[in-house]
């Protein structure tokens, strides 16, 4: 019979602050599992084995369990659910086989020592991750706790912020929440000034400056993005997302990337949203690159090289742009097999020969077909007048309409 686990979380104070329940089950394991900073903060406890997570920890989880001697009891910080080992257990052995006991969260404490309401809050962690993930959460006046990977995670964002023009944000470092030793240090991103940071910390921010609001939620301007013309203009992008309905944990196909904005505004989106772009220029890939890091979503794949033949082997996607090569032949039959039911597939077409592929692929499969038209106003002599972009066709279709 597989082995069932509970989760205990420990607060800062260790031992010292478990609840009696919770010491109970720790005292009961017959298998105690963790970090070595957590299995040195338990009290030996005779013929209980003892083990240290193994690198890298989710492939080796599953031989770990199945030979450890039961009950088995693994120590986590906090609440485990919070940036925590406890979701990467319940991803690998499902929820059937895991008991969560949570202590506070360094993030409910970090609330109550700053008066944060929960609503008032925005919360990323940073735990083994890229500090640009920070990025679309900036927007003025805003309310961030960071969960800082380390000692070097506060330094880190301050030079970001700095660098993106919200250098007057307000930073607070809380170490060591709920330990006898708790710390608090405060700088302004600029002026940043804090040493002795301790490893254990949560970053407050207060968004202050002028950077640019590139907040997750709406539509970013054009020049957000790196780009040298091949990017897809901002209203069209609207509606192009509108239409491939971005949603948490969902795959995108963005074929034939360009600068990566379809992409990137994808992933913004939800923070488990997840994208890979296929570019066959090396100078547009590495846009989307810089793209991707800059905006705030460093984890969109990248896959260079020509669709159809650069789609095949890939994860199954719930939804698909094409933004170019749509007359290439095998293309759009690639991406619509590889689309399972309710997948969405969104295609734009400037030509006449896109268009008439596209009509094609309406009448076959049915769907919407638009052609959009964007005029913008512009000096005319003394007055003003509209200056209309090229049409822009976009043959929309949810697999499973006929």
């Amino acid at each position: 019979m597989e082995a069932q686990v509970t989760v205990v979380g420990l607060g800062a104070d260790g031992w010292a602050g478990l609840p009696e329940p919770s010491r109970t089950l720790v005292h009961g394991a017959a298998t105690l599992l963790g970090g070595a900073r957590h299995l040195d903060a338990v009290p030996p406890v005779d013929g209980q084995a003892r083990v240290a997570w193994p690198s890298p920890l989710r492939e080796n989880l599953p031989g770990l369990l199945d030979a450890a001697r039961g009950p088995v009891v693994v120590l986590a910080s906090g609440d485990p659910l919070v940036s925590g080992v406890g979701t990467t257990l319940l991803d690998v052995l499902g929820p059937e086989r895991v008991t969560i006991v949570p202590a506070v969260s360094s993030v409910a404490l970090a609330r109550a020592r700053l008066g944060w309401p929960a609503e008032s809050v925005t919360t990323v962690s940073l735990v083994g991750r890229d500090v640009h993930l920070v990025v679309p959460a900036l927007a003025p006046g805003r309310r961030l706790l960071v969960l800082s990977s380390d000692e070097t995670t506060p330094a880190a964002v301050a030079a970001l912020l700095t660098g993106l023009g919200w250098g007057e944000s307000r930073l607070v470092v809380l170490g060591d929440l709920g330990a006898a030793g708790e710390s608090r240090a405060e700088s302004t991103a600029a002026s940043w000034n804090v040493v002795d940071v301790p490893r254990l910390n949560v970053l407050a921010v207060v968004v202050r400056g002028t950077g640019p609001g590139w907040a997750a939620g709406g539509v970013l301007p054009d020049d957000a993005f790196e780009h040298a013309g091949q990017i897809t203009k901002r209203d069209l992008r609207a509606s192009a997302l509108a239409r491939l309905a971005p949603a948490p944990g969902q795959l995108l196909w963005d074929v034939g990337a360009g600068s990566g904005s379809i992409g990137v505004e994808w992933m913004r989106a939800w923070p488990t949203a997840r994208a890979i772009a296929i570019e066959s220029r090396a100078d547009r890939a590495a846009l989307v690159r810089r793209n991707a890091a800059m905006l705030g979503v460093p984890g969109l794949r990248l896959v260079e090289g020509s669709a159809p033949d650069a789609l095949a082997g890939l994860e199954r996607p719930d939804a698909v742009f094409v933004g170019g090569g749509a007359t290439v032949p095998g293309v759009l039959e690639a991406c619509w097999d590889a689309l399972g039911a309710g997948g969405r597939l969104v295609v734009h077409g400037v030509t006449a020969e896109t268009e008439a592929v596209l009509l094609a692929q309406y009448r076959r499969h049915g769907g919407e077909l638009v052609r959009l038209h964007v005029e913008r106003a512009e000096p005319l002599g003394g007055f003003t007048g509209w200056t209309p972009a090229r049409a822009v066709s976009q043959w929309t279709v949810t697999k499973g309409e006929s």
